[in-house]
């Protein structure tokens, strides 16, 4: 489904509704460009919003390098505002510095700040660090913002280090890995049939190379610290004998990192079991290892053996990742799809035993002596996200519509950062006039294309092109980049520490134990009262199915009915080679109300989503049969942009346009099905059950309840509030003496009755 030629006509012309604004335009001194020149430009984002990422050049920075002593980067804020003062400061204006102390003096009745300044100030020294001028020193002062309750950053300019639970061991290494995409389409491997499956042998038959110790699943998180475990970090890996030794040195405590085990059960072959979600005994899925001492020309096998899921994009053509750090350094190649022979299949189990699955592939590492990664999607990590925001606060330009905040503190006490995106208003009133737009991700840790559609977002948003300078005045966006830091940090695939997954839980009103979520929605409640919130979108990946697609709503209001699709339906039109809108859901199951979409719509945002993107690649258009990427994600930040333009694009022809073909789409159904309908009827009252695609492969978990913790005291209070038998109440002394009379009058007519009826038993035997 493709837009019509009239459809790009109405953009690329003179339009009297989305560029109707002319004054937007002359402020921006730009015009809008066509649509053949946005193709023109690729999948991927404009060369102009494009954002640079200052660690890519220069990796030795990385959480060790101080960002404020580069000469590529802005310098200390303060110290800018230091030199503002300098600059605004001479014997005209009153302020006379003293540039060793820092001190201000002030001179009576010579102050350009106003006639009534003076009054306040009861003594001839001045000192302050509250008061900002502009860069001229001209107009009006202004007081600094507030700072923080948390702060983003140490005074010495490093990053604020992941805080671990202490049960984590951690190595001291900083893992980082460049950006890179392939230079041709990266295809699914296709099955043969032939697929080997590999017989699975078990600690018995082999010998284990690593083992790291693990929360165990009944304990729950207690505290937490820089760096995890105390003392001296255990050697895991076995101790080579040799250079002939060809052992693979196994290695994943670092973030992120998910590998519990290896066991060598052959040369080459290696069976591996990921580690659960921290304080749980499930949602084994994500994996990130590293691996050392590689061979080349050498064809290596990895199984790993405790899965839980019955299906799989592995078993239609997704390949796992390979990251190569030679290649990296010597040609600049990173992350690429690697691997041959893959079979997802299910784990021969004993009866009574839990049912696991197995994914088995062969790989070739490229280098002897190489250290490689393997991964089941990019990582995007809580340091990678701290690294993007600090370069957004240190520059001049986007700093000044860009402002972070703490939302909150998750368990372990890492910063949950919230973004908020707009350009000033002219006006109190046109301030109040916006819209809000509200994005998050990385709920799921283990979902790790969500912060890849976030990255294009930001990088688009923050840009300098013409759509961002308009969506940044007609909208305030609020952003959530990292849900989840803590799941993120640990490796865990769903879950937070609370051994929970927190996207069943909008609905709860445990903020100890669920802080970002608890403080999400009350963010978002706070925005409702201000203003309309247009859109609510939660990013996430998915592990069954291929493309892009949304989970929504569905409307039951006359007025609004089918609306929740449109947006969907647009976006399909923008990236019709990456998002599937036939793969989109707007049912509301029961077990989905703790959800962010459905929260979020019952509190009044009628555009509330779940942005699914798959693990694997497109099955549509240009794309077809080819893994995804991370400028592909990219890019779908980008689109959602795009599309908003078109959603609120005052000329409402693509909207009218976009909602008769869902109501021509659904007509179609019915006929189908053999229903006849009445095409001008109330479309309101038909229900869409039978028409609307399956969620069979919904990546769904169910509540699992109250956090761990929380499950020993709940119990506690149970029995203690288990009801008593009631005692009946002490009667009055009245009471008690009609009860007594009542007895005694039934006991003395008791043998009166039997004395009639033993006659009457006679009588009748007589006759």
């Amino acid at each position: 489904m493709f837009w019509s030629c009239s459809f790009f006509q109405i953009r690329s012309g003179p339009s009297p509704g989305r560029w109707a604004l002319e004054h937007r335009r002359q402020e921006h001194h730009v015009s809008r460009a066509g649509d053949g020149d946005k193709e023109a430009q690729g999948d991927g984002l404009p060369n102009a919003t494009k954002h640079p990422d200052p660690w890519e050049r220069h990796p030795q920075y990385l959480l060790k390098g101080n960002f404020r002593k580069r000469t590529d980067l802005n310098q200390d804020p303060l110290q800018e505002e230091k030199l503002i003062w300098n600059s605004c400061s001479s014997p005209a204006s009153g302020l006379v510095s003293r540039m060793e102390t820092n001190t201000w003096f002030f001179k009576p009745g010579s102050s350009p700040l106003s006639q009534d300044s003076s009054l306040l100030l009861d003594t001839s020294l001045f000192k302050s660090n509250q008061l900002l001028f502009d860069e001229l020193g001209e107009g009006n002062p202004r007081l600094r913002e507030p700072r923080n309750l948390f702060a983003f950053f140490s005074n010495d300019g490093f990053l604020q280090a992941p805080r671990w639970p202490i049960e984590c061991e951690v190595i001291k290494e900083n893992i980082h890995h460049i950006e890179w995409v392939p230079p041709k389409p990266e295809y699914f491997y296709q099955p043969t049939g032939n697929e080997k499956v590999p017989e699975i042998v078990g600690e018995g038959r082999g010998t284990v190379v690593y083992h790291i110790e693990s929360a165990p699943a009944s304990s729950y998180f207690s505290s937490s610290r820089v760096g995890g475990k105390r003392g001296l970090i255990k050697q895991l890996s076995v101790n080579l004998q040799g250079p002939e030794d060809d052992t693979l040195l196994f290695e994943s405590r670092f973030e992120s990192g998910n590998l519990l085990k290896a066991v060598r059960v052959d040369t080459y072959d290696y069976e591996l079991t990921l580690r659960t979600d921290l304080y749980t005994n499930k949602h084994t899925q994500w994996f990130y290892f590293r691996v050392q001492n590689t061979r080349k020309e050498v064809t290596y096998r990895f199984t790993i053996v405790n899965l839980l899921k019955p299906k799989s994009l592995y078993t239609i053509g997704m390949k796992p990742l390979l990251y190569s750090e030679v290649d990296a350094r010597s040609h600049n190649i990173g992350w690429r799809r690697a691997g041959d022979e893959i079979k997802y299949y299910r784990k021969a189990a004993e009866e009574g035993q839990p049912t696991f699955y197995c994914l088995t592939w062969t790989v070739r590492f490229p280098h002897d002596q190489d250290t490689c990664y393997l991964a089941h999607f990019y990582p995007y990590t809580y340091t990678d996200l701290q690294y993007y925001l600090l370069a957004v606060a240190n520059n001049p330009i986007q700093s000044q519509f860009c402002k972070l905040r703490t939302l909150c503190r998750s368990l372990a006490g890492n910063t949950v950062y919230l973004l908020t995106i707009t350009n000033p208003s002219k006006t109190a009133e046109m301030a109040a006039a916006k819209k809000a737009v509200i994005l998050s991700a990385r709920v799921h840790p283990g979902e790790s294309n969500g912060s890849w559609m976030m990255k294009g977002f930001l990088d688009f948003i923050l840009g300098d092109s013409p759509d961002a300078h308009l969506l940044r005045d007609i909208f305030i966006f609020k952003v959530v980049p990292m849900l989840n830091p803590d799941g993120v940090i640990v490796g865990n695939y769903r879950c937070s520490l609370a051994g929970r997954d927190l996207n069943r839980h909008y609905k709860t009103i445990l903020k100890e134990s669920f802080p970002c979520i608890w403080y999400t929605r009350n963010m978002i409640k706070r925005v409702l009262e201000e203003r309309e919130v247009l859109l609510y979108c939660d990013f996430h990946g998915h592990s069954r199915k291929n493309n892009i697609f949304l989970y929504g709503c569905n409307s039951t209001n006359r007025k609004q009915w089918l609306h929740e699709r449109v947006f969907p339906l647009m976006l399909s039109k923008n990236a019709p080679d990456k998002f599937s809108f036939r793969s989109c859901n707007f049912r509301v199951h029961k077990c989905k109300e703790g959800t962010g979409r459905v929260v979020m719509w019952r509190m009044g945002i009628l555009n509330s989503y779940t942005m699914e993107s798959t693990f694997g690649g497109s099955t549509l258009g240009n794309k077809r049969d080819t893994h995804f990427n991370t400028e592909d994600l990219k890019s779908l930040g980008y689109h959602v942009c795009d599309t908003l333009l078109d959603f609120c694009d005052p000329d409402r022809s693509k909207f009218t346009q976009c909602l008769t073909e869902l109501k021509e789409e659904i007509f179609k159904k019915f006929s189908e099905l053999g229903q006849e309908m009445d095409f001008d009827g109330n479309w309101s009252d038909i229900s869409l059950s039978d028409i609307e695609s399956s969620t069979s492969g919904s990546d769904s978990s169910l509540s699992d309840g109250l956090p761990v913790h929380l499950l020993d005291v709940v119990e506690k209070l149970d029995q203690k509030k288990k009801p008593k038998k009631k005692k009946k109440p002490l009667e009055t002394r009245k009471q008690r003496n009609e009860i007594h009379q009542r007895t005694r009058f039934i006991q003395e007519l008791k043998p009166a009755e039997d004395g009639q009826v033993r006659k009457t038993q006679w009588l009748t035997s007589t006759i």
